[in-house]
């Protein structure tokens, strides 16, 4: 089985991913940062590696789709590959950070690898308000980050609705994070593992 957990810049994805993963003992599959060879480059001068950092992501996540399916285990995924598509990268190209040339080269590349991948069983998308987001951010303390402008999370949350609100490759779950705490309240924690029971199990 696939779980995804999908949501903007400082929703929490890889703190639930942990603390998923060890719960019902799932593998996790993170995101790709700290070893990313383009993402320092790309907060300093966005225009000139947005291109660049799209391809290195997409590569990325459809090596790690095919690895999951191929695994039989069940694994729990730090964000998807329909978010760089649906969101980031178009995104870019709105802001003239990405040209035209190279986001249809790249949406090209993306509708090719997706016709071979499946969509992951369960999509957990994190849904939170800009001032959770930066509080999140300014908590973890990544420097690259720090560059981020409050109007590009906004635009980025704006395209993640619009993203989940036509999701229909399969069963999504919202969780929204400004009423909830999972990461420091057991509780809260508690709710989430038995809302993704639920929709595992089909117990709703």
């Amino acid at each position: 089985m696939h779980i995804a957990i999908a949501g903007n810049i400082g929703s929490g994805k890889t703190t639930l991913t942990g603390l998923l993963s060890k719960h019902f003992a799932w593998e996790p599959h993170y995101e790709d940062v700290d070893t990313n060879p383009y993402l320092h480059s790309f907060y300093e001068d966005m225009q000139r590696w947005s291109f660049n950092l799209q391809i290195y992501f997409l590569n990325s996540r459809f090596r790690q789709v095919i690895d999951i399916r191929r695994s039989g285990k069940t694994v729990i995924q730090d964000r998807t590959i329909y978010e760089d598509a649906f969101i980031f990268a178009p995104n870019l190209h709105d802001m003239n950070l990405m040209s035209t040339r190279d986001f249809e080269n790249y949406r090209s590349l993306f509708d090719l690898m997706s016709s071979f991948i499946q969509p992951p069983d369960l999509l957990v998308y994190l849904r939170g308000t800009v001032p959770s987001l930066v509080r999140n951010i300014q908590k973890r303390g990544r420097a690259y980050e720090e560059a981020i402008r409050i109007d590009y999370l906004k635009r980025l949350n704006e395209r993640y609705e619009a993203w989940i609100s036509t999701y229909n490759t399969g069963k999504l779950l919202v969780i929204d994070i400004d009423n909830i705490d999972f990461a420091n309240k057991p509780e809260d924690l508690g709710t989430v593992i038995d809302r993704i029971n639920a929709n595992i199990h089909g117990l709703f």
